[in-house]
């Protein structure tokens, strides 16, 4: 209640600041720059230069040149792939975002196989952790000097380990299920005239 207060206060002093001036002093700026603001960051911005939204058009053409540069640079892959995977600039994607972190982690990049390790040990979206695959990441990444891969790959090797064992206690479950569920007979049976006891 106290917040719709104040809010319905501050629009009615807006709305009185606003009223108090000419239609000649509503339109004349008084500065030559406007502050725009996006999250933590605010900058001043020359009033006469437009700040809106790239063309649609211009953001494929802008995409496709940096795919273009990603299929022969390293590091242009692994920005693709972040821009993707955060939808910076371009529709979030995750799975060619993935592809594209897997190609500069292929050719070497090292913040892209650090980035996989984390993805696959952590899992992300939909997709579960895989840490076998993060064990591959973050190993490739260590090999490369990351000390943050380093201090993941203790627990993507635990966590693989345990992932192992799950699957053995998964594996022994399903057989014993297997023999249960082929071996048991059913009492009743059905015929023409129905469900009938066996």
């Amino acid at each position: 209640m106290r917040n719709i207060t104040f809010l319905m206060l501050s629009m009615v002093v807006g709305l009185a600041a606003c009223a108090a001036q000419s239609p000649a002093d509503q339109l004349s700026p008084q500065s030559q720059t406007v502050r725009l603001c996006q999250g933590n960051t605010c900058t001043e911005q020359d009033r006469r230069v437009a700040t809106g939204q790239a063309a649609p058009a211009d953001a494929d053409h802008r995409m496709q040149a940096l795919a273009a540069v990603a299929e022969r640079d390293a590091n242009a892959a692994y920005d693709l792939g972040l821009r993707l995977l955060r939808g910076d600039g371009v529709e979030r994607n995750s799975y060619q975002a993935l592809q594209w972190l897997r190609k500069a982690g292929d050719n070497g990049h090292m913040q892209a196989q650090l980035a996989l390790g984390r993805i696959y040990l952590m899992g992300f979206e939909e997709m579960g952790s895989d840490p076998a695959e993060a064990e591959a990441w973050l190993t490739r990444a260590a090999a490369k000097g990351s000390k943050e891969a380093r201090d993941l790959l203790p627990q993507a090797q635990a966590a693989k380990k345990d992932e192992q064992s799950l699957y053995q206690v998964r594996e022994a479950y399903r057989k014993s299920w297997l023999a249960w569920y082929s071996s048991y007979p059913y009492y009743w049976v059905w015929d023409r005239a129905g469900w009938q006891p066996r």
